[in-house]
């Protein structure tokens, strides 16, 4: 499917939104009943009758039909077809959806406020949305896009009336929380925590009003009510700064009773405003959860031991007490990695860096080699890579570890010069590598033979080129994941 550029969690939540809706229309559209079993069904016959069909729909006269042809193409894994399609459709109805979805995708990368609402208000008379149906969820989510851009870039230029004028805008209200959340970091990040704290208890309470089911158990709904932990703990955090400690422990408790993991930044929030309250004991329960996951900081650390020291009354015992911590949860994760450990084929590749020369992995023959798949417009990668710098750091020096950090899935039209861009702007010294789309197939050919269906993902190959470790995401926490990555390289060398 093609999707908008930037605001992650919009793309993520559009395709969720339009496979829900693909789902339920599926029960009363023959067509589309029909279609699912032909692109399911491994019957050579079947094929052939799917590939007429998508032919047929591909010539029709209204813009569904040819989307619908698209997506299709799409999941029998013709991307070819499926891209050139959704440029045809943009030519041949040049007020459509689609093309009203291509008009906006430049909206983020605007320098001003101003020139963005002169480019809304062209858009939004070309494109009216009194002209386009409004019967399912996500049928605004293009409008309320746009005008959450227009909201943040004005907060950012300090302009509140213009900010809350555009914030008033929003039509989708499951999308609001996520809208209200862009526009708490956008006032926060320029001193403006008043308009801060009212934005993020509007997104909290947005959050808060789809919790268990009660606005409805589909996918948009829970995309909504799974942002409350975290949209709390926002309010919360803005509360305690603005020195309002007994308001931002209520929401902050809150957070944490939500939340389904541990999340260190949340608890050491939770244990700072415990400390401005003088509830020493409790906030050192709180830190105490963070250092035995072996997650916590620097900050984390230092003020765990302040902790300690006020509850115990002294520091006696306490680096006994430290050091026992990190033994047990370098034993536990000795225990999982060792479950986790396998030995598969490592797929062989050839790609360029961003000089231009040709890097193989089986260069690196005899050697431990870690590949970290990213893109920029992941946020969660982009987050990972100063703990992956932590760990490019550590093994600097030892020529049998090499990282490989190969960039995937693009979306510029310049993949190569937005990453050296990225990289270049942070210092960070990584060897990056280019999975670039294969022109026929529209597939990143490296990224598809490891089966990677997420980023970041990381393997970790050994000498002889056989996977022994994967893992995807990332959690928050630099010290855990050089622990973690630290700790299979050892694995490896040691096997």
């Amino acid at each position: 499917m093609k999707f908008l550029k930037p605001l992650c969690a919009l793309l993520l939540l559009t395709a969720m939104v339009n496979v829900a809706q693909a789902q339920n229309k599926s029960t009363a559209d023959t067509t589309i009943k029909y279609l699912n079993r032909l692109v399911a069904s491994k019957d050579s016959s079947d094929k052939q009758l799917l590939r007429s069909k998508l032919a047929e729909l591909s010539k029709g006269n209204t813009e569904k039909s040819v989307l619908m042809a698209a997506n299709y193409y799409y999941q029998s894994g013709d991307l070819k077809r499926s891209e050139q399609l959704y440029k045809d459709v943009i030519v041949r109805f040049p007020l459509g959806v689609e093309a009203r979805r291509e008009a906006s995708k430049d909206f983020y990368e605007m320098k001003t406020a101003a020139e963005a609402e002169a480019a809304y208000k062209a858009w939004i008379k070309k494109f009216p949305p009194e002209k386009y149906e409004n019967k399912d969820v996500s049928d605004r989510l293009d409008y309320d896009y746009v005008r959450s851009i227009i909201a943040n870039k004005y907060a950012a230029e300090k302009n509140v009336a213009k900010a809350n004028a555009y914030a008033k805008m929003l039509e989708v209200d499951f999308w609001k929380g996520n809208a209200y959340s862009g526009l708490t970091t956008a006032f926060h990040k320029n001193g403006d925590l008043a308009n801060a704290e009212i934005y993020a208890k509007m997104a909290m309470d947005n959050a808060f009003s789809y919790l268990d089911g009660k606005k409805g158990n589909e996918n948009w709904a829970k995309f909504s009510a799974s942002g409350y932990p975290g949209l709390a703990s926002t309010y919360a955090n803005i509360l305690y700064d603005r020195k309002k400690y007994n308001e931002a422990l209520e929401y902050s408790e809150m957070a944490y009773k939500k939340s389904t993991s541990l999340n260190p930044k949340l608890n050491y929030r939770y244990a700072q405003i415990l400390m401005g309250l003088k509830k020493d004991q409790e906030a050192y329960d709180k830190l105490e959860e963070v250092v035995k996951a072996g997650k916590a900081d620097a900050a984390m650390a230092a003020d765990f031991k302040k902790l300690y020291v006020k509850v115990k009354g002294n520091d006696v015992g306490f680096d006994e007490y430290a050091l026992a911590i990190r033994k047990s949860y370098l034993e536990a994760l000795s225990k999982k990695l060792t479950k986790d450990m396998i030995k598969e084929p490592a797929a062989g590749f050839t790609l360029t860096d961003l000089d231009g020369k040709q890097v193989s992995l089986v260069d690196y023959k005899d050697k431990i080699v870690i590949l970290d798949f990213w893109a920029t417009w992941c946020g969660p990668c982009k987050a990972s890579f100063p703990a992956m710098q932590m760990a490019v750091d550590k093994y600097k020096n030892d020529e049998d570890v090499k990282f490989l950090f190969i960039h995937t899935w693009e979306r510029e039209a310049n993949p190569t010069e937005d990453a050296s861009a990225f990289i270049k702007n942070m210092k960070y010294s990584f060897e990056v590598l280019m999975d670039i789309k294969d022109a026929q197939t529209k597939k990143n050919k490296v990224v598809s033979s490891y089966n990677v269906v997420g980023i970041p993902a990381k393997f970790i190959i050994d000498g002889s080129g056989n996977i022994r470790f994967k893992l995807t995401g990332f959690d928050g926490s630099n010290e855990a994941a050089v622990d973690e990555i630290s700790m299979m390289i050892d694995m490896v060398k040691t096997k």
